[in-house]
């Protein structure tokens, strides 16, 4: 035996506190670090155009004039929020009419809402995939960033948003409001109808995608 002495229960309980501490902070900063960040944009000039191209709930069935979430944002953001929402319209529809409106406008961002109506008419997933990625190619292929926005899918039990959206944003690396309208649209107070928001709705609406524009760097 030596002359040292064995370290008492309460130095190894200090040491061990000390070591689960460090782990613990270590697990958290490794679970940030992996955590999905939503991915940038670039900043949107004082003057810059926002097109908001969608159907109905961009159009803003079911609110009054000057409720729609485009106007809304328009607001909240200071920028120029051109509403191109033509109510029933198939994601098909838009691929043909998104190319004039880009030449026309010729925005800085196109917040893109689509693919409602084809959900709705259980279209095939892939013909509706294909056709939102169309539009995203066109938008980016003339150098204008795109943020998606979710649309929930027809569901009788819990709303929620459709995975389409999701799968898109991360293989092409965009922003996606991913929660916005089915929060919207599984509340009474917020709707106007089964699947358009009322003002309410719109607002809130617009202030998540604004969020995301501050988030994302393009506010």
């Amino acid at each position: 035996m030596n002359g040292s002495k064995a370290p008492s229960r309460a130095q190894d309980h200090g040491h061990w506190s000390t070591a689960r501490i460090i782990g613990m902070a270590a697990a958290l900063l490794l679970a940030a670090a992996c955590s999905p960040q939503p991915e940038t944009l670039g900043p949107l000039a004082p003057d810059a155009v926002i097109l908001a191209f969608g159907d109905s709930l961009t159009a803003g069935t079911g609110a009054a004039p000057g409720a729609s979430y485009p106007s809304r944002l328009e607001a909240l953001s200071g920028r120029r929020v051109i509403n191109a929402g033509i109510p029933g319209e198939l994601s098909r529809g838009g691929v043909a009419r998104l190319p004039s409106l880009l030449e026309e406008h010729r925005p800085d961002l196109l917040i893109l809402t689509h693919g409602g109506n084809d959900l709705l008419r259980r279209m095939h997933t892939e013909e509706t995939r294909a056709n939102l990625e169309t539009m995203i190619d066109l938008a980016r292929g003339r150098g204008i960033d795109v943020l998606l926005v979710a649309v929930p899918a027809p569901t009788l039990l819990r709303l929620r948003s459709d995975p389409l959206y999701a799968e898109i944003g991360r293989q092409l690396r965009i922003p996606v409001e991913d929660g916005a309208l089915a929060h919207v649209l599984a509340r009474d107070a917020m709707k106007a109808d089964p699947i358009h928001p009322n003002g309410d709705g719109y607002r809130y609406v617009a202030e998540r995608i604004h969020r995301l524009l501050v988030e994302t760097g393009a506010l």
